[in-house]
């Protein structure tokens, strides 16, 4: 059963990446068809980020209320529900507006799948289910570009991805048994301790909370900006092909996804602070490839290496957050980090982009170590935080 149980989690991990890239994907295809400019799609992002935002903070009162499966399995479905949405709206404030339980949904989800298997599981699958989420990643803008290709149009790759999603709300709804089986057995096993919900205010006074906020605050800022700028920094600085720019940011990814891949057999090996480490070490030595008068490949080899040592970074985060502050904080706190994510993932890109614009391109890998150097300053104080608590 337990098997049974790690498939479901598996899938729902591929579920998350599945509409992660689709808006960037057929935004060209779209915006056009609305008659809005095409730097209208950072609404809609913002609105999804404003209300994955929320839905994370929410996660720990929504989890003790209804359990990760029914969490997950209500999330999902409205996940569904949105993208079927997108695909039948006719304006461009449709679109905004199916992006709020788009984003609700997102948030919700993400850190109640991670706490549950931070809780339950060893730290491998973590790495592996964070793996997955990036084949999802992968496979979404494919559904979305056979959908244009074949003449199909947009609409059509969004609801096919709604499809796939309401199946797997299905499937998750028909497991819940095996969830509540699984948290009943590891609480008889724990003693069956419970907790009341924490405030905001109670969960960033938790000694080491705020140090974790910032850290990954610091390294999803990293990643996301790597991933959106890196091609323009190749190309405007380093005078690297269009083309070939292009085919090594996908390589960034497809980094990170492997990445996470090995990581899962590292874990045999290496704990959770010593993975991050690894990682933070791998990026300073793409960061490096950057800086380094080497030439085109050096900087190429640059950006291939900060995607590899982002692998073992979030999920290992993640993974540690019960140990760091117990089982019955785990939820709040993974919420809030999310919380925290997501605002990097929402201002620092920005934040380069004026830079870039109004200063240089060539600021780029300074930019990335300065949030490296923050995120690893960050990383220490919470380990001696927890040491000392």
């Amino acid at each position: 059963m337990l098997h049974l149980l790690l498939a479901v989690i598996y899938l729902s991990f591929i579920s998350l990446g599945l509409p992660d890239s689709l808006l960037g994907s057929a935004w060209p295809s779209m915006y056009q068809g609305f008659g809005v400019p095409v730097s209208y799609s950072g609404i809609i992002f913002f609105i999804i980020s404003v209300g994955t935002v929320i839905s994370s903070l929410q996660s720990d009162r929504l989890t003790r209320r209804l359990g990760a499966g029914k969490v997950t399995a209500v999330s999902v479905g409205m996940t569904a529900a949105a993208l079927f949405g997108f695909s039948v709206s006719g304006s461009f404030w449709a679109m905004c507006l199916w992006a709020v339980p788009y984003g609700l949904g997102a948030g919700s989800v993400d850190a109640a799948l991670n706490n549950y298997v931070a809780l339950h599981f060893a730290s491998r699958h973590m790495s592996w289910l964070h793996c997955m989420w990036g084949l999802g990643a992968s496979i979404g803008p494919y559904i979305m570009g056979a959908a244009l290709s074949y003449g199909a149009g947009w609409p059509v790759g969004y609801r096919i991805i709604s499809v796939m999603q309401l199946g797997l709300t299905v499937i998750i709804a028909l497991s819940l048994p095996l969830w509540r089986t699984k948290v009943s057995a590891d609480a008889a096993g724990e003693g069956g301790a419970a907790s009341q919900t924490l405030t905001l205010r109670q969960i960033v006074r938790i000694p080491g909370v705020k140090a974790v906020m910032v850290t990954f605050f610091c390294y999803c800022a990293l990643e996301q900006t790597a991933g959106l700028w890196a091609s323009s920094y190749l190309v405007l600085h380093k005078g690297v092909a269009p083309e070939t720019a292009a085919s090594f940011a996908s390589l960034f990814f497809i980094g990170i996804t492997i990445g996470r891949a090995l990581c899962g057999f590292l874990t045999l090996k290496l704990n959770d602070t010593q993975l991050i480490r690894m990682g933070q070490v791998i990026i300073a030595m793409g960061v490096a490839a950057f800086l380094l008068p080497l030439g085109e490949y050096a900087a190429l080899a640059g950006l291939i290496l900060i995607g590899l040592g982002c692998a073992p970074i979030y999920p290992s985060i993640i993974h540690s957050t019960p140990g760091h502050f117990g089982a019955e904080k785990s939820q709040a706190i993974i919420g809030v980090q999310m919380a925290s994510a997501y605002l990097g993932n929402c201002l620092m890109p920005p934040l380069f982009g004026m830079i870039a614009n109004h200063i240089t391109v060539s600021l780029f890998p300074f930019y990335l170590l300065v949030i490296l150097i923050l995120m690893v300053f960050m990383h220490e104080v919470l380990l001696k935080s927890r040491q000392e608590g």
